[in-house]
């Protein structure tokens, strides 16, 4: 009998190479399906994306409302005010205050102080705000607070004139914010139309002139920045002749200690008072409000009292809160103007 040596199907596959050949088809094939699938998934979220509404940045960007402090009546004026969007208005800021000077100044760049206080009798406070000119809802926000504030317009910044009507309307006293120029000059930067130690007397004249000419409602002025220019006698003696011609006083915001505006007025015999307290060298509530209380003390103790602040969204929620009760501690609040002698 003969044997035949049969060898199983699979080792034959081996030896010829069909079984790899089969399970790397199969793998491919699971492959394609797989990266169909995908594909098809990522056309169906594109369609759907491409369906669904695109939202404009008009209906994105909301236009912005003046904003109303805590604890403030709304004015009557401020329902008429057009709500402004960022694609509106240009806002250009005044060239911020130097480095505040907090300190005192040497009696001798002093004239003999004359005790004041309101007619009431009682210690007076004015409140002057700096900077002012560049924002009409930041004038809207201080008039709402209801006190007798003073706003220092820089001349020549966007809404200057409307500030200024706006305060006039409501009985409020404005000054002109005189720039001038600082020791920090030119690395800290000036206005175009600043008063410069290196313009001619002549120069100096037009550029004051030019002031009251773009702020006629001024009763008064006082120096912005000028830690140079207040430092320099014969300068500052052919601005304050302007302003007296004019009837207007000055207010030193004593930005430097070597000032001689004080000195130059009380020589042209012109009306003039000082600044006692910055408020806002810090924004911070608890600071504004310590600097509040410096000015009242002093005011309690010298009869009358100046403090100098700036329109920070802080300093006016501040003064919003404080300054309607500041009468019930025998302070009245008063025109800087009323200070003046």
């Amino acid at each position: 009998m003969v044997t035949r040596n049969i060898k199983p199907r699979s080792n034959r596959y081996k030896k010829s190479g069909k079984g790899g050949f089969v399970l790397a088809a199969f793998i491919v094939a699971v492959c394609l399906v797989l990266v169909a699938g995908y594909l098809i998934k990522q056309a169906s979220d594109t369609k759907s994306r491409l369906a669904a509404p695109q939202k404009s940045l008009e209906t994105v960007v909301q236009p912005t409302r003046p904003t109303l402090l805590p604890g403030t009546p709304q004015h009557p004026l401020s329902s008429a005010v057009i709500p402004i969007s960022p694609q509106q208005v240009e806002i250009i800021p005044p060239v911020r205050q130097e480095p505040y000077y907090t300190g005192d100044l040497d009696p001798e760049r002093l004239p003999p102080p004359k005790p004041r206080r309101s007619v009431t009798g009682k210690a007076a406070l004015a409140i002057v705000i700096d900077d002012m000119g560049s924002s009409l809802q930041e004038a809207q926000a201080l008039v709402s607070i209801g006190i007798p504030i003073t706003f220092a317009i820089i001349p020549g910044l966007r809404h200057d004139r409307a500030v200024a009507e706006y305060a006039s309307q409501h009985g409020l006293e404005i000054l002109v914010h005189m720039p001038m120029q600082s020791k920090e000059y030119p690395r800290r930067r000036l206005e175009e139309n600043g008063l410069l130690l290196a313009q001619s007397d002549d120069e100096i004249r037009s550029r004051v002139l030019g002031y009251l000419q773009q702020l006629p409602g001024a009763v008064g002025a006082n120096n912005h920045m000028g830690s140079g220019f207040t430092e320099q006698k014969d300068k500052m003696q052919v601005v304050l002749e302007v302003l007296q011609r004019r009837g207007l006083f000055f207010l030193d915001s004593i930005t430097t200690p070597q000032t001689t505006g004080l000195k130059v007025a009380a020589e042209l015999r012109m009306r003039h008072v000082r600044r006692h307290v910055f408020l806002d060298n810090e924004q911070q509530e608890a600071y504004i409000r310590g600097q509040l209380d410096q000015a009242v003390a002093r005011a309690k103790k010298h009869g009358y009292a100046v403090a100098i602040g700036h329109p920070h969204p802080m300093t006016i929620e501040v003064l919003a809160k404080t300054l309607p009760y500041l009468q019930r501690q025998g302070v009245d609040l008063v025109p800087v103007s009323s200070l003046a002698h």
